[in-house]
C-alpha cells in the first residue's frame, strides 16, 4: 500500500476511479506519512486531518485529482477557517473567512487538503528556516535546505507524503525548491492563475501561483484545472490554446534553444551546476533541437538590477507589516520579526514613490529587452541554481548584518528572479544529481504565454531521463 504514495497524482486518482482504493484509505496513508516523517522534515505546520477525513467520506467532485491528498503553502492562497501566517506567528490571528479562488479550484479538481506547509518569514528567502516554525529539512539530506520559499511543499512532495502541493514564486520560490528536492516545478506566465479575490497582483506582478509535483503531467493537469481569469482581474495571461495535459505527450517541434552557464549578474556558479546545464544542452541537441550559447541581454549592470529588484521586493514582500501598522495604529517593532525582514521594511519605508517608480520602470526595460530575445529563440536554458542545496544555517540571520542572507541569495539563485520580472513561464526540471547525491535542476524558460512549449519539452526530457523512480533517503 505504501508504494501507492510513490505514484503521481493522476495515477492515484486513476486507482480511485477504478475502485482499487477509496479516498479515505489514500488519505490515511498520507496522514500516516506526515506523522512518520514530519518530525524529521518539519514540512507541515498546520494539520486538517478531521476535515480531510470527512471530505474523503463525502461526495467528491469528478475532477482530475479526485480523492488525491494535497497540501497548501501557508501564504497567499487563503484556506477558509485557517490562518495565513506567511512564516510568522505574528499573523496567527489572520484566519481566512473564505477560500481564495485558487483554493476553490483545487477543491473542484477533487483534491483533499491535509494541511499547510512551512515557508521562510514572509517568503523572503530561498531557504525555509523561519524563527517561529523552525527549519524544514531536505529529504535527500536532512542537513541540507529544501530551498524556499516553497520549501515545506517541496520537501513533502519529494518525500512522497503527497504527490503534488501548492507553491508560489516571486523570485524563484517554485523553481528553487523544485531544484533542491528533485521535483518538477513550473512558474506559470504572469496572470495565468488567479490571485483573487483578495489580491489583484502581488509584489508589482512578480508573484505567481502553482504547484510542485513529481511528474510533468501532474503540473500540466493542475494548470488545466486552475488557469483562467476571474471577474475583477487587473490583467490575465494570453488565452490557453489547448489542454496542457495533452501537450505533455506531444513531441515538440525542432526548437531554437539558447543556453548559458554564466549568471546574469556575472558571478561564479558551482561547477556541478554548470556541467549539468551543459549536459542538458547536449541532450537536447541529441533530441533534434538547435542548441547554442546565448546570454541574456544586459540593459543595466548587475548591481543596478539588484538595486531595482531590492526596492520592489522590499516594498511588496513586507506589505504585511505595513498593513499591521494601519490596523493597529501602532508602528511595528523590530523584535516582532526577523532581522532581515525588519531591514527590508526599513528600506521600504525609506523608499520614495519616485524611486520606486523608477525601479519599476527600469525593470520594465529589462523585460522588454529579454522579450525581444525570445523573438529569435524558443526556449532559454540555464542551471536552476548557482549551487547545490546548501547546509541548513547557511542563511543564518543576525542583527549585526541583517541584509547578509538577502545578499547571499544572489549567488545561490542567480537565474530565477529575472523571469518574475518578465512574467515569462519558467520551469525547473530535475535531470541530474550531484556527487553528493543531491538534485540539480535545469531551468527552461519560454515565451510569455507559452507554457505549452515548456510542457512538451519537459515531457520529452522526462522520457529521456526519467526521475520519478529516484527516491530520497527520507521517504514514505
Amino acid at each position: 500500500m505504501t508504494s501507492i504514495l510513490h505514484l503521481d497524482g493522476l495515477a492515484q486518482a486513476e486507482l480511485i476511479r477504478k475502485g482499487e482504493i477509496h479516498p479515505s484509505e489514500l488519505i490515511e496513508l498520507s496522514i500516516n506519512a506526515i506523522e512518520q516523517l514530519n518530525p524529521q522534515l518539519n514540512a507541515v505546520i498546520q494539520f486538517f486531518y478531521d476535515e480531510a477525513r470527512a471530505t474523503a467520506k463525502g461526495s467528491l467532485p469528478e475532477g482530475p485529482f479526485k480523492g488525491v491528498p494535497f497540501l497548501v503553502k501557508d501564504t497567499i492562497a487563503a484556506y477558509k477557517g485557517s490562518p495565513t501566517m506567511t512564516g510568522t506567528k505574528l499573523l496567527s490571528a489572520a484566519v481566512a473567512d473564505r477560500d481564495s479562488t485558487l483554493v476553490k479550484r483545487y477543491r473542484e479538481a477533487g483534491l483533499i487538503t491535509l494541511g499547510k506547509t512551512n515557508l521562510p518569514e514572509f517568503g523572503l528567502l530561498p531557504v525555509t528556516e523561519p524563527t517561529d516554525f523552525g527549519a524544514t529539512h531536505n529529504p535527500w539530506d536532512l542537513s541540507r535546505t529544501p530551498g524556499g520559499s516553497s520549501g515545506g511543499s517541496a520537501a513533502a512532495v519529494a518525500a512522497r507524503i503527497v504527490p503534488v502541493a501548492h507553491a508560489n514564486d516571486g523570485g524563484g520560490s517554485i523553481r528553487i525548491p523544485a531544484s533542491c528536492c528533485g521535483l518538477f516545478g513550473l512558474k506559470p506566465t504572469r496572470g495565468r492563475n488567479p490571485l483573487g479575490p483578495n489580491f489583484g497582483e502581488l509584489i508589482s506582478g512578480l508573484a505567481a501561483e502553482h504547484i510542485v509535483s513529481i511528474s510533468v503531467r501532474d503540473s500540466a493537469a493542475m494548470l488545466d484545472a486552475t488557469a483562467g481569469p476571474e471577474p475583477g482581474d487587473l490583467y490575465y495571461a494570453p488565452p490557453q490554446v489547448a489542454s496542457y495535459l495533452e501537450e505533455v505527450g506531444k513531441a515538440p517541434r525542432k526548437l531554437k534553444i539558447g543556453f548559458t552557464t554564466r549568471t546574469p549578474m556575472g558571478g561564479k556558479i558551482d561547477s556541478q551546476c554548470a556541467n549539468a546545464a551543459s549536459k542538458a544542452a547536449q541532450l537536447l541537441e541529441s533530441l533534434g533541437h538547435e542548441v547554442f550559447e546565448q546570454e541574456l541581454p544586459r540593459v543595466f549592470d548587475g548591481k543596478t538590477i539588484a538595486h531595482m529588484f531590492t526596492l520592489m521586493w522590499a516594498a511588496g514582500a513586507t506589505t504585511p507589516l505595513s498593513l499591521l501598522k494601519r490596523i493597529t495604529k501602532q508602528e511595528p517593532k523590530p523584535e516582532m520579526v526577523e532581522p532581515m525582514t525588519w531591514a527590508l521594511y526599513q528600506i521600504a519605508k525609506n523608499t520614495s514613490a519616485a524611486d520606486y517608480e523608477m525601479a519599476r520602470l527600469g525593470l520594465h526595460r529589462v523585460a522588454r529587452a529579454i522579450g525581444q530575445l525570445f523573438t529569435e529563440i524558443d526556449v532559454w536554458l540555464s542551471p536552476s541554481l548557482g549551487e547545490i542545496p546548501v547546509p541548513i544555517g547557511e542563511f543564518a540571520q543576525s542583527a549585526e548584518n541583517p541584509m547578509a542572507p538577502f545578499l547571499r541569495s544572489s549567488s545561490f539563485s542567480p537565474f530565477t528572479a529575472l523571469f518574475n520580472v518578465t512574467g515569462q513561464p519558467a520551469a525547473s526540471v530535475p535531470l541530474y544529481w550531484s556527487e553528493e547525491g543531491l538534485p540539480i535542476g535545469i531551468q527552461l524558460v519560454g515565451r510569455f504565454g507559452d507554457e505549452a512549449t515548456l510542457f512538451r519539452l519537459s515531457g520529452q526530457l522526462e522520457q529521456a531521463l526519467p526521475w520519478a523512480n529516484k527516491l530520497p533517503a527520507v521517504v514514505a
